[in-house]
């Protein structure tokens, strides 16, 4: 990669809600050690639910329906959109579990992807990064139990009042 890919690519780390926890310089890292850009068609897939991936990735163009898939007998199910900035794929990236959901393309769309063998050796390398990549997965999980939760209390209330509004 040349120096104004680079930087372009640490442009978009940096100006993803991670870029807040990692800085320039860890963008600068990131672009420079461990980050490749993948281009989606329409309706094309970046992982299915049961693979396990050896990537996560930063949305930098268009948009990907988190989906939980067509079953037999249930419609797919779009369970959340991801926009510019929004990451992918990075709690089974930690974890190496199987995807829980499938992910795939609204129209065109870029991400840029972070393999496992090259974000390993940033962890002796660099570990302040690394450890500032998890506060940032860690607060997006914390924001998605809140929302959950408060979801879950605002049904509650739905079901108390039996449809007749929130209180």
């Amino acid at each position: 990669m040349n120096v104004q890919e680079i930087d372009r690519i640490a442009a978009a780390i940096y100006d993803a809600p991670l870029g807040e926890y990692i800085g320039r310089d860890g963008a600068g890292i990131l672009a420079e050690h461990a980050a490749n850009e993948r281009l989606l068609k329409n309706n094309e897939f970046l992982y299915r639910k049961g693979e396990t991936t050896n990537s996560f990735y930063i949305v930098t163009e268009g948009r990907l329906a988190l989906v939980r898939e067509r079953s037999e007998d249930a419609k797919e199910l779009i369970v959340h959109v991801l926009e510019k900035g929004d990451l992918a794929g990075e709690l089974s990236f930690i974890d190496q579990t199987p995807h829980t959901l499938s992910v795939y393309a609204l129209g065109e769309a870029a991400v840029l992807r972070f393999k496992s063998d090259d974000i390993k050796p940033l962890i002796t390398e660099h570990p302040e990064l690394i450890y500032n990549f998890m506060r940032a997965v860690v607060k997006r999980v914390h924001s998605v139990v809140n929302v959950v939760g408060q979801h879950e209390m605002e049904m509650a209330q739905y079901i108390l009042t039996g449809g007749r509004g929130r209180g």
